[in-house]
């Protein structure tokens, strides 16, 4: 990103399926024949507010696909981002709509710049240098991090052979003094954490603090439903699909080949007994327990799913204890029975507005006295 000639920072992004794009590419190649090109604009526009520089690694041997792949990069971020006036890229888009489309947005015109002189030159060099890097280091992190996947089946027995199929899933129970307790599961498969698979569980019915009927709870509550899953892909007659029902499959893939538990022996002991009454498989953990050393690769993917797992919880636990106790306050002042604190809630659009209205405000609520009004207001600041 560059404004008024300045360099004001870079990101690095990872378009997903790539592979899918370039099929599609080599499709429309063969039946489309060739598309429509943008010629390169030559820079030194005055009065310019500001300019994006996009550019991937270069030597890519594929110009095509860079070109989709980057047009497409370009039509995705744009979205949600303002367009800068000037885009200089490394490869122009294929589609002359794309351009178009940019303007219509900006509400101006927007100039793609393909072979840039001068500072902008050096700007795109720096870009490309930058995805370079970037992308270096995000194939040593993988392979780092499959070398960690690896380290764990190992470890543990686990014989796959495609790794990146190992699901781990990681369970956490996070409260204050018994307050607000939830569980908390994170996901780990394809060699990372699956941020869109995390779910939180708000735990009931417990006396609190109780952290064993705390995961029992979770526990039963997420493989329950897991177990329904599997029964039903096997039933005769369904197949995956129909009226709903999962595929064999499907349903197979959701299944953990580890599942941690973070806690001491009574909490893992809850979980076998959760499993054992669920019909799932445990016979495999039937091995002494391990002590890992502070080096080992597999202890390491350990602590990040055991760190993200309570990462999730906290922030979870922290927000459902904060809105526990604002529904409260207006619980606790006396003479605020559920009726009053409903119209109150209805009038103000929640608890925000209640604490944001005036005495006055309050006392024009049906039932509020002037006193009432003084009183609310008093207990809220």
């Amino acid at each position: 990103m560059v404004r008024g000639g300045r360099h004001l920072g870079d990101k690095a992004y990872f378009p997903a399926h790539v592979e899918e794009g370039a099929m599609i590419v080599e499709h429309q190649d063969e039946d489309a024949g060739a598309s429509a090109v943008i010629e390169p604009v030559e820079p030194g526009e005055a009065g310019v507010e500001g300019a994006a520089v996009l550019g991937g690694p270069a030597g890519i041997p594929v110009e095509r696909i860079a070109a989709e792949v980057l047009s497409a990069f370009m039509a995705q971020h744009y979205l949600e981002q303002a367009v800068p006036p000037i885009l200089v890229v490394s490869h122009m888009p294929p589609d002359k709509a794309l351009l178009e489309a940019l303007s219509l947005q900006a509400g101006r015109k927007v100039t793609l710049v393909r072979q840039p002189q001068g500072q902008r030159r050096s700007w795109l060099e720096m870009a490309q240098k930058g995805a370079e890097l970037a992308l270096s280091r995000r194939l040593a992190e993988q392979g780092s991090q499959q070398a960690r996947t690896r380290a764990l089946a190992d470890t543990i027995g686990i014989d796959m052979e495609d790794l990146a199929l190992l699901r781990v899933e990681c369970f956490d129970i996070s409260h204050t003094a018994g307050e607000a307790t939830q569980a908390s599961c994170v996901v780990f498969h394809h060699h990372e954490m699956q941020n869109a698979e995390y779910r939180r569980y708000n735990i009931q019915d417990i006396t609190p603090g109780d952290d064993y009927a705390a995961m029992r709870q979770v526990l039963t509550r997420r493989y329950q439903k897991l177990v329904e899953m599997l029964e039903q892909a096997q039933e005769p007659g369904i197949e995956g699909g129909e009226a709903g029902a999962p595929s064999a499959s499907s349903a197979q893939a959701l299944v953990p080949s580890v599942v941690l538990i973070d806690g001491g022996k009574g909490q893992v002991e809850v979980a076998r007994q959760v499993f054992e009454e669920l019909g799932l498989d445990i016979g495999p953990d039937g091995r002494p327990s391990l002590e890992l050393g502070q080096g080992s690769a597999a202890l390491m993917l350990v602590a990040q799913i055991r760190d993200e797992a309570h990462r999730f919880a906290i922030t979870g636990m922290r927000a459902r204890r904060a809105k526990v106790r604002n529904t409260s306050r207006l619980e606790e002042i006396e003479g605020v029975g559920a009726r009053r604190r409903q119209k109150l809630l209805t009038r103000f659009g929640g608890l925000r507005g209640v604490v944001a209205a005036s005495i006055d405000e309050l006392a024009s609520v049906d039932g509020i006295s002037h006193a009432l009004a003084e009183e609310i207001y008093r207990q809220l600041h």
